[in-house]
């Protein structure tokens, strides 16, 4: 993005925190700078003018004392652990305009101009300390801070320091920071983040200390009026959000251009990024950010996630093993942004398989390998009549904008749940129009190309929603609709209203979108056949079975067979209906039953309870499947043993000769919901 545009329109000046490069990147890194590509490739696609700014944090003791570990210079092994981090981004396709490393001489400039100005302003000046500091956290804490030896944040042990420093009188600017706050309580989300800042602030602040002697610790930007010491990291790396823009061209109008930034940071770094942070800004006559947004940690099966435990995510690992888009969909899907979130394998396997695999591969998948077979040699053309489905065109103009409403609100999860309810309102527009049955009357000719066509643009249109999210994935979409948008210039006005594909289209079936899995995440190499696989294709044309006929396969569903016509049951009035307790329940856990080829034990929650039902679907089911899903329940059914296991209800589902779909629901809903 070209900084010097003389636009009016306001830009979103989008940053992470720049990334400590004392070890390797782990999925928190991932974390953070997915959210920020997806917000700042939906801005993008809403017109907005985007400057997306991410970093390496390359200075201080802890990297100090790694390279001596390894016996290099600093900068030597700096220089050997930044490009994981950059490589990192690019695998995952982050879309940053720029990547600031701290030991450039942009940065430390800019860093050294900011303290001569503060200097001599008179909000810098030197004194002695003695005070408890933190290694690790690199950071100076007082006796009351310390009561126990051990520091507040990681509770490892302090040590004792006296010397003297630089300080940045941050107390001076405590009253003034707290206002400001209160005028501005949206300025730190979610709310249980801005509380706590403010809990923080009834305390007196200390003022800062802003350096450290070259003779303990000599890796760091030379303070300029005092040559024997070096700049404190988190003053250094603090300002790297002005320095770059600064130091391109057109400097300081650049930055009243971008200013003030919207950042985004782990919740563990929350207290320097909005205390320390605006108070040296507004020392430098600047806002603070507009918005500083806290997100949560990420738990390993419901631990804490840690190297000494051994369940540290590695990013890199996970990318190669699924894909980057995949881990990116996981990663905004399955927590709520803000909160702390759960990592499992099993979950994951399960978004690959039901989400991605079944939801959306099988729809592209079925589509165009009907588009493909319906045509004429190949070629699909849409009916110059062509009329839009009122349902579908309704959906996508109603349904469909929330998606960047919600993403550029960060809700990230919400905005996929949004669009995986217009992919399952595509899916049940498959089955209830049946094109395979409007292909065997040559009088509904026309009828099906509108089918067809209304499919197409539906899963076209899907693509450019979900580019944000997962843009490989959207680029093979284009690819196998034949489609002309590409990922730049891509946007919601032009590429994401209806009618946009070409008229003919020289369709060729497509490979899976994504493969299936099984729980250890390897590839699944015979996948069971289900109700959303692709379809294959026929020798000859397959005929409906008819009253008196042998049921016949479904074109779209191989393996699959028709059901014939169930007998009517006697009917019942209210009073016996509003006996049955059904209920949407959540499966926390699935196992096989011992000894049992067709039985799964499930643990659900129904709202009120958790309860253990028995069902026999272990030939349509893995358990990995289930685990996520809300089924409906029969609640109050008399509780029985089954193998030995009580079974406290019964899972309803669906009979069909090739197996059974499981009665699910359409939106997200919470367990115990009420039936009626």
């Amino acid at each position: 993005m070209d900084l010097n545009e003389t636009s009016p329109r306001e830009w979103l000046y989008l940053t992470t925190p720049i990334y400590y490069v004392n070890d390797i990147p782990h999925i928190g890194h991932a974390y953070t700078t997915i959210a920020c590509d997806v917000v700042a490739r939906t801005a993008r696609m809403t017109g907005k003018p985007v400057f997306f700014l991410t970093g390496t944090d390359e200075h201080g003791q802890k990297v100090w004392q790694s390279a001596q570990k390894f016996n290099l210079s600093p900068k030597i092994y700096v220089d050997r652990i930044m490009p994981r981090f950059r490589d990192l981004w690019k695998s995952f396709r982050i879309s940053n305009d720029d990547f600031v490393r701290t030991t450039e001489d942009r940065h430390i400039l800019g860093v050294q101009d900011a303290l001569d100005r503060l200097w001599k302003k008179g909000d810098i000046y030197e004194g002695p300390y003695e005070g408890w500091y933190c290694m690790f956290d690199e950071r100076f804490w007082t006796q009351k801070d310390v009561p126990d030896g051990l520091c507040p944040d990681c509770k490892r042990p302090v040590e004792q320091v006296r010397e003297t420093n630089y300080f940045f009188r941050m107390s001076r600017y405590q009253d003034w920071l707290v206002n400001w706050y209160r005028e501005h309580p949206e300025s730190i989300r979610p709310e249980s983040r801005y509380n706590e800042i403010m809990g923080f602030l009834e305390k007196p602040l200390e003022d800062l200390c802003i350096s450290r002697p070259v003779s303990r610790m000599p890796w760091g930007i030379p303070i300029p009026f005092a040559k024997e010491y070096v700049t404190y990291v988190w003053f250094d790396a603090l300002l790297n959000y002005i320095t770059v823009p600064l130091s391109s061209p057109g400097g300081a109008e650049n930055l009243k251009r971008l200013w003030p930034a919207t950042h985004v940071i782990g919740k563990d770094i929350l207290t320097t990024h909005a205390v320390y942070w605006p108070t040296i800004l507004h020392a430098l006559d600047l806002e603070p950010p507009r918005l500083i947004f806290a997100h949560g940690w990420w738990t390993v099966n419901g631990e804490k996630m840690s190297k000494s435990r051994g369940n540290a995510v590695d990013p890199v690992v996970y990318a190669e093993r699924y894909g980057s888009d995949i881990l990116r969909y996981f990663l905004m899907r399955e927590g709520q942004f803000g909160q702390d979130a759960d990592f499992s394998d099993s979950a994951l396997v399960q978004r690959v398989n039901a989400d991605l695999a079944n939801d959306l591969g099988n729809l592209l998948s079925r589509v165009v390998a009907m588009a493909n077979r319906y045509g004429e040699a190949g070629v699909f053309r849409i009916p110059e009549d062509y009329t839009p489905s009122p349902e579908l065109l309704q959906a996508a103009r109603e349904m469909l904008p929330e998606v960047p409403r919600l993403a550029l609100r960060f809700e990230f999860h919400k905005a996929l749940g949004v669009l995986w309810n217009f992919i399952s309102l595509l899916n049940r527009y498959v089955d209830s129009r049946a094109p395979w049955v409007l292909a065997k009357d040559p009088g509904r000719k026309n009828e099906l190309d509108s089918v067809l066509s209304d499919l197409l643009e539906g899963v076209r249109i899907t693509a450019v929603y979900l580019a944000p999210f997962m843009p490989q994935t959207a680029i093979r979409i284009f690819e196998s609709l034949k489609s002309t948008e590409s990922l730049t210039g891509l946007s919601y006005q032009t590429d994401g209203v209806w009618g946009r594909l070409p008229k003919t289209l020289a369709l060729e079936p497509v490979s899976p979108l994504f493969e299936k899995r099984n729980p250890d995440g390897s590839v699944q190499k015979e996948p069971r056949p289900s109700r959303q696989e692709p379809p294959e294709k026929s020798g000859g044309t397959p005929v409906l079975a008819s009253p008196g006929d042998a049921p016949s396969t479904d074109p779209e569903n191989p393996g699959q067979v028709q059901p014939e016509a169930r007998p009517a049951k006697p009917e019942i009035d209210l009073e016996a209906f509003q006996k049955v307790e059904l209920t949407p329940a959540r499966v926390l856990a699935a196992e096989p039953v011992p000894k049992s080829k067709k039985l799964l034990k499930l643990t659900v929650d129904i709202g009120r309870e958790k309860r253990t039902v028995v069902a026999g679907i272990a030939g349509s089911y893995t358990p990995e499947e289930l685990v996520g899903k809300t089924i409906l329940v029969l609640a109050n059914l008399k509780p029985a043993k089954l193998m030995g296991v009580e079974s406290q209800g019964m899972v309803l589902a669906a009979q069909t000769e090739g197996g059974v779909s499981l009665i699910t629901f359409d939106r997200d809903l919470d367990p115990g919901s009420e039936i009626r």
